[in-house]
């Protein structure tokens, strides 16, 4: 597996309600050759939004660190999740998540038995 490149990415990059900005995105995916997209937000009404949302609230919820800081703040974990439409705590992401995951790949199934 190859290394993680670090991007230094400035406060215009990130996003004060989450996650990233375009601009952020467009740093990071010239920097890593990645494919960073927008968050879904909202329903995700297409199998590959099920994958992309349920693949990240799985992620994110899964990750350590607090939701809130010791002031009481929304940590960047807590934005980012609300970002992409998740407002409730990191267990209930791994479900929603979960079952979103489980959805896209039945949709998937679906459209391969046609």
């Amino acid at each position: 597996m190859a290394a993680r490149k670090n991007v230094s990415l400035t406060k215009k990059d990130k996003n004060p309600k989450g996650g990233l900005t375009a601009s952020g995105r467009a740093k990071y995916n010239k920097a890593t050759g990645g494919k960073l997209k927008a968050p879904v937000k909202g329903a995700a009404d297409t199998p590959e939004k099920k994958r992309r949302k349920g693949s990240f609230l799985v992620r994110m919820g899964s990750s350590d660190g607090p939701l809130k800081n010791e002031k009481g703040e929304k940590t960047r974990l807590k934005l980012s999740l609300e970002a992409w439409g998740h407002y409730g705590d990191k267990s209930s992401a791994v479900a929603k998540g979960r079952r979103l995951l489980e959805q896209a790949k039945n949709a998937k199934k679906k459209t391969k038995k046609k």
